[in-house]
């Protein structure tokens, strides 16, 4: 066998569900989800109930490195870059 060819574990990709992903970013499922709703974070949809979330991809949306859809809102000003509790309501 080849010894440099990744193992099956390492060549897939791990998807999360939205109560891992929502443990992951300190927030409760209910805003993964509308986030994703939004637009806001990618998300894989499996069946129309059943979705996934690829932590880097959405990790990439949240920092503002790429854009998972066009943003419904305006850029925040410089000054606006933190987040408030409008934000995750």
């Amino acid at each position: 066998m080849n010894d440099d060819a990744p193992t099956n574990r390492e060549a897939r990709q791990e998807f999360l569900t939205a109560r891992q992903l929502a443990a992951v970013l300190q927030i409760s499922a209910s805003t993964v989800l509308r986030l994703a709703r939004e637009g806001r974070i990618p998300v894989v949809r499996l069946t129309p109930h059943l979705l996934r979330f690829h932590l880097p991809s959405v990790r990439e949306a949240l920092d503002g490195t790429k854009t998972a859809r066009a943003s419904r809102r305006p850029e925040p000003a410089t000054d606006e870059l933190q987040l408030s509790f409008d934000d995750l309501m």
